[in-house]
């Protein structure tokens, strides 16, 4: 049946007469996919503090005055009053929530809310829980893998292992209660500020470690990784690869 273009259109109602497609489907062999399983084994493992680890948390109120700093909005405002304890509180990763009050801020006359000291006190009594992002972990094993010769990109760990914490995202530090360090920084172009930290002086963290074992790693390679990230390059600020000697640490099995 031809069409206006002078090419045949099939009619449903024609048998199908193709002979060459008809052997062609005829010889086509059923091929069987196999999908292959890969293994997971999990231990738990502890990650134990060789220097005091310092915290540093973008707060809420530092990502708005950042934002409201980029787009214009501050340039007629008052800049707060610095609150070195509010700045402390609010560096720290709460696993609990954190305790503010609102107070008139005596530079802008404005309300804010804050973290005293009184409140923080009386959260640590309670319970207070505190945390570091697992990811860091993670991050400091790879890079020293790769320094070190062990693999030849980064990109052969991110799926050989995965780390874990029972607070999700941000692992439970345990040890001790943070302190506040006040430490002098360089900001722009060469002008200083004061920032107020919150270090642990003793810490660890559990978590739990699986591995991929479709990519020819061991338990003993991967620890060795983690274990080599605390010693050259550790987490927080100041850290062995920014030039510091804190957020080092050890890797034990937790039996």
């Amino acid at each position: 049946m031809p069409n206006v273009f002078g090419r045949r259109i099939m009619n449903p109602k024609e048998p199908y007469n193709n002979e060459k497609e008809k052997k062609e489907m005829a010889t086509k062999k059923t091929e069987e996919v196999v999908i292959r399983n890969f293994e997971q084994q999990t231990t738990k493992i502890r990650i134990v503090g060789d220097s005091p680890l310092i915290v540093h948390n973008w707060s809420e109120k530092a990502k708005k005055e950042m934002l409201d700093a980029q787009t214009g909005k501050n340039k007629t405002k008052k800049k707060p009053c610095k609150m070195p304890f509010d700045d402390f509180a609010r560096a720290l990763y709460w696993n609990t929530e954190m305790p503010t009050e609102i107070i008139k801020d005596p530079s802008t006359n404005e309300s804010r809310d804050v973290v005293t000291e009184e409140l923080f006190d009386k959260a640590i009594e309670e319970g207070a829980k505190f945390g570091f992002p697992v990811s860091a972990f993670k991050l400091a094993g790879n890079s020293a893998a790769y320094r070190m010769g062990w693999v030849k990109n980064q990109m052969a760990l991110r799926g050989a292992y995965f780390l874990k914490s029972e607070c999700g995202e941000v692992a439970w530090i345990r040890g001790s209660v943070p302190v506040m360090r006040e430490d002098m920084v360089k900001v722009g172009m060469g002008s200083s500020d004061l920032r107020y930290r919150p270090m642990f002086e003793n810490w660890y963290c559990d978590l739990t470690l699986s591995i991929n074992t479709g990519f020819g790693m061991t338990f003993d390679d991967i620890i060795n990784v983690i274990n080599a990230g605390g010693a050259g390059v550790g987490v927080g600020e100041w850290r062995p690869e920014r030039d510091g000697i804190f957020g080092m640490y050890h890797v034990e099995i937790v039996k």
